[in-house]
Parts: C-alpha cells; sequence; structure tokens
C-alpha cells in the first residue's frame, strides 16, 4: 500500500512538471504571435527561439483551445489541470466525507461536529482521541474517502476549518468566525437529510472559482424535487454559510432556517494532503500585512488571484 501511495504521489507530481514545461512553452508561442499579428518587436529573452517558435505556431499548435487546455485558464469541462485533477470526475460518485476535531474537544465543539456532519450527506464523524494527523490521512485513503475535514476551537468557539481532499490535495484552510448552533436559533426547523441544491453569490475570480470548486464537491448531486438549499454567499472575502428548506404555501415560497450558521474566510490553498504540508507547494495565501491588504479583494474583483505568485516571505 505505502509503496502503491509513493508511485501515484510520484505519477502525479511528474503529470505537474510536464504541465509547467508546456505552459510555458504555450506562454512564448502567445507572445510571438502576438508580436507578430501587432506588428511589434520581439522581446530579447525570444529573439533566440523566435524562429523555432514560429514554425511550431505554424505546424504543431492547436489553436486556443488546446492552450487553454495545456494552461488551464478556459475554466471548462475539458480543462485538463493538474489543480483539477481529482475533480475531474466529480458527480460520477458520491463523496465520502470523514470529520473529526482538535484533541480533548469541547462539549460545544462536539455539538457543532454533530451538526457538520448532518450537513454533509454521506458522512461520518470520529473521535481524534490520540491519534496523529499522518495516521489519519493513511486511514482515510485506505477506505476510500475523498475529503477529510478538521474543526479547531478556541476556548469553546469553533474557530478553524480545514478541508483536505484525497489522496493528493489540495488542502484549504478557513477562519470560521459568528458561529451560530441549531438549539442558539429560536424556532429551528427540522433538519432534512435529503441531498441539497447549492447556491454560490459573488464569485468572481480564478481563486473564488477555485474556492467554490472545493466547496461544491463535498456534496453529491442533488434531485430535482429536492426541498434543501444551502448557500455560500461572498460579501468582502468572508463566506456566509446559511442552511434552509423550501416549501410552496398558497403559491409563495416559504424559506425555513435549519442551521447551523457561520462565516468563512480563506487563508491558504496547498497543493498536498494534510500529512505532508511542510513539502506542499503554497498554491495561495493570504497576507494580511500587506499596505495594500485592507483594500484588495480577493474572491469577487481580477486582482484577487495574482497574489499566489509573490513569495511566500
Amino acid at each position: 500500500m505505502l509503496r502503491r501511495q509513493a508511485r501515484l504521489r510520484r505519477e502525479y507530481l511528474f503529470r505537474k512538471a510536464v504541465e509547467g514545461k508546456h505552459k510555458t512553452l504555450q506562454d512564448k508561442k502567445e507572445r510571438i504571435k502576438r508580436s507578430l499579428q501587432e506588428h511589434i518587436p520581439i522581446h530579447g529573452d525570444l529573439k533566440k527561439d523566435a524562429l523555432e517558435l514560429q514554425e511550431k505556431l505554424k505546424w504543431t499548435d492547436e489553436g486556443p483551445k488546446r492552450a487553454a487546455e495545456i494552461s488551464g485558464e478556459s475554466g471548462g469541462a475539458n480543462t485538463v489541470d493538474s489543480k483539477d485533477d481529482e475533480y475531474r470526475y466529480a458527480g460520477c460518485e458520491d463523496p465520502k466525507i470523514m470529520i473529526t476535531t482538535s484533541r480533548d474537544p469541547s462539549s460545544r465543539l462536539k455539538q457543532f461536529v454533530k451538526e457538520l456532519r448532518l450537513i454533509f450527506p454521506n458522512a461520518q464523524r470520529m473521535n481524534r482521541g490520540n491519534f496523529e494527523t499522518k495516521q489519519l490521512v493513511h486511514a482515510c485513503r485506505a477506505n476510500n474517502v475523498t475529503d477529510f475535514i478538521i474543526v479547531h476551537e478556541h476556548r469553546g468557539v469553533p474557530d478553524n476549518l480545514i478541508i483536505c481532499h484525497l489522496p493528493y490535495g489540495p488542502t484549504a484552510s478557513f477562519n470560521m468566525s459568528g458561529v451560530v448552533m441549531r438549539h442558539d436559533i429560536p424556532d429551528i426547523g427540522p433538519m432534512s437529510e435529503q441531498k441539497p441544491h447549492l447556491v454560490f453569490h459573488n464569485f468572481k475570480t480564478k481563486l473564488a472559482e477555485r474556492t467554490m470548486s472545493i466547496l461544491r464537491y463535498l456534496f453529491p448531486v442533488p434531485k430535482e424535487d429536492s426541498k434543501r438549499v444551502i448557500t455560500f454567499a461572498n460579501h468582502d472575502d468572508f463566506i456566509s454559510f446559511r442552511h434552509h428548506t423550501y416549501r410552496m404555501v398558497d403559491r409563495e415560497l416559504e424559506l425555513t432556517e435549519v442551521g447551523p450558521r457561520f462565516q468563512l474566510k480563506l487563508y491558504q490553498i496547498k497543493l498536498g494532503t494534510l500529512d505532508e504540508l511542510d513539502a506542499a507547494d503554497t498554491e495561495w495565501v493570504y497576507r494580511p500585512y500587506m499596505n495594500t491588504a485592507a483594500k484588495r479583494r480577493f474572491l469577487s474583483d481580477e486582482d484577487g488571484w495574482q497574489q499566489e505568485d509573490e513569495p511566500e516571505g
């Protein structure tokens, strides 16, 4: 089993390396093509290989569709990209989710995890005990778990949510705030176990699409007659989670909140699993101490994804 996991991991890293080479080559060909079309001088770092790249443009380039597939910029169903490699077949099978907590959880955190388990169809809750993260991840891989979720707390208040997609990642980390549990909401409705419809509001950037994929594929494909709705609404990079059921009363739509409520704020995406975070590449990280951090919105404007290319230090 360990040799198989190592081999699969090497194959995954090799695909990533090949995609990087293809993307670099495609970027050079696009720059040459733009220079020829707009009649502008070719950049100095491309002059040495300009003739060879021009020949590849003429005979081997397969057009914008192939370019988008290699660079992962199209976002469509035909995109082949290592970042979305694990979600390529999402929807064919229902996800299998394991939820646990930090060590020695409080009674309030245990209650919240029980409610969180009911949100995700086909989810199971596990007591953390003295197990290490590496042991838990290996056990989840061996049992075909698709997503491993850990909830942390501070003085009895849930404050951190980590979603690790298996077997290779990504691992997304969210700060959690404004948690209101089901038993704290007056006149709460019964918890439905139907597969929910999902609503995503104000997710506009590439980072937002990436975040939306991580959250979306925690849920199976719902049936058309499902009366359960889960909403992820982005406002100033805070993702508000709301859970409702609905019904028609006298030809009017009536919403009933089911709970719980909370807000999520993304602060990191790693291209790896929880047991290898120190060695994994950082796809994106939030840096609140930069001069422009207070003005930037990473999920609702076109400047948010640029931070992934900045050095970690």
